[in-house]
């Protein structure tokens, strides 16, 4: 066993020690994955469904499926983890 220090990042985790005792964040990594799909600058809405519109097999596909199974586990991880949210 070798002894690392304090806790700063764990599995996608901040940790923040204070006085009162430990803070536990995902900030990092909702920041990282907005990154990945260049969203940082895109603002929240309560729905992300335009009303009135029905799905359609029609359309343009996704360009990278890989890139998209990644972001819907990401996703998944991040509401797993916070359920919060």
């Amino acid at each position: 066993m070798k002894d690392l220090g304090s806790l700063h990042y764990f599995l996608g985790v901040e940790v923040h020690h204070n006085s009162y005792g430990l803070f536990l964040s995902q900030t990092k990594y909702a920041l990282n994955l907005l990154h990945r799909v260049n969203m940082v600058e895109a603002k929240p809405i309560t729905t992300p469904y335009v009303v009135g519109q029905h799905l359609s097999t029609k359309g343009k596909l996704f360009s990278d499926p890989t890139l998209f199974r990644s972001l819907a586990g990401a996703l998944q991880y991040l509401t797993i983890t916070r359920p919060d949210l």
